[in-house]
């Protein structure tokens, strides 16, 4: 057997289908799935859809598997399960178009007639009943209304951890629903003998049961069709065969004993008009002639048709007991045949008495045995449900007793039916503990029914609401703005308190509180505790009243001067750290800020959370007050004396004192003489003899060290130190050592592409400057030094402000550039720079230079020059 479900997108097919398929012991086939694979596959691949001929060969090596069982259809693609892969957002915008090729249903048809032959089975897709299996043997047409699908499929995607709004959904699936409808192979349609069944209104049991029952109940009416058939047809072949067998088979008669016995029997001609001699005869034109004629009454004819219902299943109907059997009450409602209600339906001291008139609930018109089948207890729960229809449609109220708790609020039985009780209606102000409600009667009224989904929610709160709404209609005409009032706190939040004032609520603002901060209002009250409260504002349009608690004292500000005057020393609480300062409460409703700068006279304070904390008690000196902004300044070093004003006396110039280095920079040192006393060493301060680039070069952080007062300035709180100055200057001796025109030693430290820097005697150093040699000549002369040699040059002239002594090495200068020395390595050195990145100047010696090279070439004898050469 096959049952074939259709249905547009979204409607429920798919859930429906699997659970009549585990209902029924059917296998469930989804083609949709199917499909789904088809498009799973084709996007991998990034086929084109106009493609027909890449369309072939992905049909022809699909390797497509599908698994169904009980639960459901298992896909594979080329072994792999693809089953939640083929849900995705991708596939479902895709597959209608896929779906809609026609080479692909062609294909997807074939595989599903063959699974469809094989076992009984339920196939559900866009085209099962009018193209897959026209001659199913039951057909449904399922549908539902857009938004109801759309929140069906945000719940689908959500299981695999995709977010769509209902909107967006919305408008994919009427999309998708014109394209399924309108796509030129095999279109969705509705097949001409299919079951509609609208979704949008039923659970997915309800849709279940339907469908079950209709399939069974007709499934039922076939098979005694079928044995009625089959009954006959057994009926006649036991008469034309059968008896002669039997007797045959069971006498030990002769046959010719038989022949005998049937030739001695009298023969009658059933043709003899002596037959019917005692018989009277009528002519039929007498017959015509006699006519009788009855007349009924109308009223009794109206009578007689008024014992005729139209009546139908799921219907209410009165019924009229008629007997009373050890299984079934016989109930007449009207009808052809009697009605049958199941006697387990009465309690055995409840049952209705012959004659008794009952209403009842019509299940079916006739089972598979012709009964028409009654039932007391749904009647009942319909009435039920009647009668709280009518209690909601008129806003009457009535007791339901509380049964248990549930999440969000209380199970209520309201007569045999469950309604739901919000926290957040059990009363006008919060409820935190709805035990104390079991198994108690309370007055409720239902505030939200729906009969299709079986759900009613009551509330208690909404009466209590109504009795107050007077009461609070009068007391907004009686309020006044600046009014004092007695009210009870019935809710406390982040953002303020709701008092009520007898009727009418009534919120004071976490502001309103107190005149000082306030980070939560428990800090100040408690739930239901009674407060004296201010009237600030009301809005009669909104209902909303505005209430002060700080306004009933007076503002703090109000002669802050006279009471905290400037200079005076205040102590206060740490009530917030800022990286700018700390703000202190010297009362509730004053606060002070000391700023970091007015924290410490000597120390360099990062963040104001190195010496203080939340709630810690500091004094203070009040420093101004402006009343306008409503600002204090305070300072905390004011109450210490500043260490400068005594600073010079301390810390005369040129006096050295020892210190340690707490940090270094790219232009200097800092040294700590003592406690919040610093000064700097200047980079150029630290050696006399040693071009310095960074003051680790010299120096380490905790170093201990000697230094010497250079410079103090009270008003910029700096001292400037000398690291250097506390030793002598060895430049005067530097200068007679280095004399000009000395020929001295030295070791190559590094080699520039403008000069090679050496290392002479005293840890001085000195400089050879190229010649203005072209880039090639300049390298091959760095290639023939390297760093570690040892040469000899000329002192042509020393500079202590550049702590540089310049030199001259003769075995850079070429003999045909000899002549033109002086000019060349004046132009030279204009353009050079030292590694002090200062500009380095001509020595002035070198401009008699020509001389003593001169008076060298005419002392040389001819092959020596030769041998130079």
């Amino acid at each position: 057997m096959i049952l074939a479900f259709d249905g547009i997108a979204a409607s429920g097919k798919s859930t429906t289908a699997k659970m009549v398929a585990s209902k029924l012991d059917f296998t469930y086939l989804d083609t949709g799935a199917m499909y789904r694979a088809v498009t799973l596959a084709i996007l991998d691949q990034s086929v084109e859809l106009n493609d027909e001929a890449a369309l072939k060969t992905l049909l022809a090596d699909l390797d497509l598997e599908v698994k169904p069982d009980k639960e459901g259809t298992n896909i594979f693609l080329k072994g792999k399960d693809v089953s939640k892969k083929i849900r995705s957002v991708d596939v479902t915008e895709n597959v209608s178009a896929v779906s809609a090729i026609p080479i692909v249903r062609e294909a997807m048809v074939t595989i599903q007639r063959t699974l469809g032959s094989q076992t009984d089975c339920i196939v559900e897709g866009r085209d099962i009943g009018t193209v897959v299996f026209p001659d199913a043997d039951f057909k449904f047409f399922i549908v539902a209304d857009v938004k109801t699908r759309a929140r069906r499929r945000q719940l689908d995607l959500l299981t695999l951890g995709e977010k769509r709004s209902v909107e967006e959904l919305s408008k994919d699936l009427k999309t998708r629903d014109q394209k399924d409808s309108s796509r030129s192979h095999s279109p969705l349609t509705k097949a001409a003998d299919a079951v509609e069944l609208d979704t949008t209104h039923l659970s997915i049991d309800e849709q279940v049961k339907f469908i079950v029952e209709f399939v069974k109940s007709k499934n039922d009416k076939r098979k005694d069709k079928m044995t009625e058939k089959d009954t006959k047809e057994v009926e006649v072949e036991a008469i034309d065969v059968e008896p002669s067998i039997t007797a045959i088979s069971q006498t030990n008669i002769d046959i010719s004993d038989t022949l005998a016995v049937v030739e001695n029997s009298p023969s009658v001609d059933y043709l003899d008009p002596e037959l019917f001699q005692d018989t009277p005869l009528i002519e039929r034109e007498k017959l015509d002639q006699e006519t009788i004629d009855v007349i009924v009454p109308e009223e009794i004819q109206e009578q007689y048709l008024s014992t005729f219902k139209d009546i139908s299943e799921n219907d209410m109907i009165n019924g009229r007991v008629i007997g009373i059997t050890d299984n079934d009450i016989l109930v007449d409602i009207g009808f052809k045949s009697e009605g049958i209600i199941d006697r387990s339906e009465f309690p055995d001291d409840k049952l209705p008495k012959i004659g008794e008139k009952i209403e009842l609930f019509l299940e079916k018109l006739e089972d598979k045995h012709g009964h028409t089948i009654l039932s007391k207890s749904k009647a009942d729960f319909m009435q039920r449900w009647k009668r709280l229809r009518e209690t909601f449609e008129s806003g009457a109220t009535f007791i339901g007793k509380i049964m248990r708790r549930t999440k969000g609020g209380l199970i209520v039985d309201i007569g045999d039916i469950e309604a739901f009780l919000p926290g957040s209606q059990i009363d006008i102000r919060p409820v935190k503990d709805f035990d104390q409600f079991l198994d108690q009667d309370m007055e409720l009224k239902i505030v939200k029914f729906n009969e299709s989904r079986k759900n009613i929610v009551v509330s208690h709160k909404a009466i209590l609401e109504e009795d107050l709404k007077e009461l609070r209609e009068d007391l907004f005409k009686k309020i006044q703005i600046g009014e004092t009032l007695e009210g009870r706190v019935k809710n406390i939040t982040d953002f303020g308190v709701f008092i009520d004032l007898g009727g009418l609520d009534g919120l004071l603002h976490i502001t309103d509180l107190s005149w000082g901060r306030v980070i939560h209002p428990s800090e100040i009250v408690k739930l239901d505790e009674e407060l004296t409260v201010k009237i600030i504002d009301y809005d009669e349009e909104k209902k909303r009243v505005s209430l002060g608690l700080k306004q009933l004292t007076p503002h703090p500000w109000d002669g802050i001067e006279k009471k905290y005057p400037v200079e005076s020393t205040v102590t206060g609480k740490v009530v917030s750290l800022t990286n700018y300062g700390v703000f202190i409460e010297i009362e509730p409703g004053i606060e002070g800020l000391i700023h970091i700068s007015e924290i410490s006279w000597t120390r360099h304070i990062k963040n104001p959370s190195e010496l203080y904390s939340m709630n810690d008690e500091v004094e203070a000196k009040i420093l101004s007050i402006d009343m306008e902004d409503r600002k204090i300044s305070l300072g905390v070093k004011q109450l210490q004396p500043d260490p400068w004003d005594t600073i010079k006396e301390k810390y005369a110039v040129d006096a050295v004192h020892k210190g340690k280095v707490i940090h270094l920079t790219q232009f200097g040192a800092f040294i700590e003489l003592e406690e919040g006393i610093d000064g700097l060493i200047h980079i150029s301060d630290l050696s006399w003899i040693k071009v310095i680039r960074h003051p680790k070069e010299i120096l380490e952080n905790n170093q201990e060290v000697e230094v010497k007062i250079l410079e103090i300035s009270k008003e910029n709180r700096r001292i400037a130190l000398g690291y250097k100055q506390v030793g002598d200057d060895p430049w005067p001796e530097i200068l007679k050592f280095f004399e000009t025109g000395k020929e001295v030693q030295g070791k190559i430290i590094r080699i520039l592409e403008k000069g090679i820097i050496l290392e002479l005697e005293k840890d001085i150093e000195g400089i050879i400057p190229f010649d203005r040699k072209n880039k090639k000549e300049q390298k091959t002369m760095m290639d023939k030094y390297k760093p570690g040699d040892t040469i000899t040059g000329i002192v042509m002239e020393v500079k202590p402000e550049e702590k540089k002594v310049f030199l001259y090495f003769e075995k850079l200068i070429d003999e045909h550039k000899k002549s033109s020395n002086k000019d060349a390595i004046h132009e030279f050195m204009d353009q050079q720079e030292d590694l002090s990145t200062e500009k380095i100047e001509i020595p002035t010696s070198m401009e008699n230079i020509d001389e003593p090279e001169k008076k060298e070439k005419d002392s040389e004898p001819k092959d020596s020059k030769s041998d130079r050469a």
